[in-house]
């Protein structure tokens, strides 16, 4: 069995973690630890959890100790000495924040307002998203997870980029998101009376996921890609719709681009390509690590309209994390993520 432990297990991505891992038939959850919840149950915590999560919340130097594999679900900052200490200790370490996602420090700086410790360590990190970078990944220790945003957007978009299907300026990604991607902290926009009935964007235009995802496409387009990134806060709890907007490059059919699709994700457990004609919905994803994916062409205009659609919890947050512990450690990926979900 892997022992895994989880840093931050009380927050939504953290007990996301905790209740996947929990059902794995590879893993046994050592340790789990919590600042705000130190020595209480984990299911105090989360009730739901009575009678199947009940350890207690330690700290992260126990966690290390008990675990060969550490989850990190923390906020940006706060991964960077830890991911220290696990490859000291030749631990493997997943981290679901963004202290390792991005290759330019000078982007890190820019967009997150913190500097790289030890820049030997950032060398040792490996971007992981399995769909896209599967190979990358297989043996490494120190994995940067993708978070909810920056795995929709580029799932969607990636066999049109890749293929050159697509111009690789001017692309538009319109993204909307449930209250859990915001966190567990109550802030005011997240509260009840003022989600409730509303819907709207925020950092129009200068969302600090803008660089990943522009990461990411660059490296499948082999030149830089720009996007306008705009993501809205929806009155629901789980999931992300990305809708993506790309020119397609003269010449190119509706065939081509579906047939791209078709090829570049044929193989993958985890991503469902929709037939012409239907529209990807998070609610058809919801509690799975699932991507749905619908392709609509605006021949008038010439532009490939993309929408992906997953839970941002597990897809987008704990479900790839353990997709990507199961290729580190030689498992199925689909091992402990035969999710179905919900039909109503």
């Amino acid at each position: 069995m892997i022992r895994a432990g989880i840093v931050g297990a009380t927050g939504y991505a953290g007990a996301e973690l905790c209740r996947l891992l929990y059902a794995h038939p590879e893993v046994e959850i050592t340790a789990v630890s919590s600042v705000s919840f130190e020595g209480q149950a984990l299911s105090d915590v989360y009730p739901a959890y009575r009678g199947f999560l009940d350890l207690i919340c330690g700290n992260q130097e126990e966690v290390v100790e008990k675990s060969d594999v550490i989850f990190a679900a923390l906020p940006h900052g706060l991964s960077q000495e830890l991911a220290a200490q696990c490859m000291e200790k030749a631990k493997v370490f997943i981290d679901l924040g963004a202290d390792f996602r991005l290759e330019n420090e000078e982007d890190y700086k820019e967009w997150y307002g913190g500097t790289y410790l030890d820049k030997a360590l950032h060398a040792k990190a490996v971007y992981a998203m399995p769909e896209l970078f599967r190979e990358q990944i297989k043996g490494k220790k120190l994995i940067a997870n993708p978070g909810c945003y920056t795995t929709g957007a580029p799932l969607a978009l990636a066999p049109a980029v890749k293929s050159g299907l697509v111009e690789p300026q001017g692309i538009i990604v319109d993204s909307k998101s449930g209250a859990t991607g915001a966190g567990r902290g109550l802030s005011q926009t997240t509260h009840f009376t003022e989600l409730d009935g509303a819907f709207h964007p925020y950092k129009v235009a200068c969302h600090r996921h803008t660089p990943e995802i522009e990461q990411t496409l660059s490296h499948l387009a082999g030149k830089p890609v720009r996007i306008t990134f705009v993501p809205h806060l929806l009155p629901v709890d789980r999931g992300i719709i990305s809708t993506c907007y790309a020119k397609i490059m003269p010449g190119v059919t509706k065939e081509q681009i579906r047939q791209a699709y078709e090829d570049f994700y044929k193989d993958e457990t985890f991503i469902r390509l929709l037939p012409d004609g239907k529209v990807a919905d998070i609610k058809a994803v919801k509690y799975t690590n699932l991507c749905d994916i619908s392709l609509h062409v605006d021949g008038r205009t010439g532009t490939l309209v993309a929408v992906s659609a997953l839970d941002n919890m597990v897809k987008g947050a704990a479900g790839q994390a353990i997709q990507n512990m199961n290729i580190v450690f030689g498992l199925p990926e689909e091992t402990g993520l035969k999710l179905v979900p919900p039909a109503f």
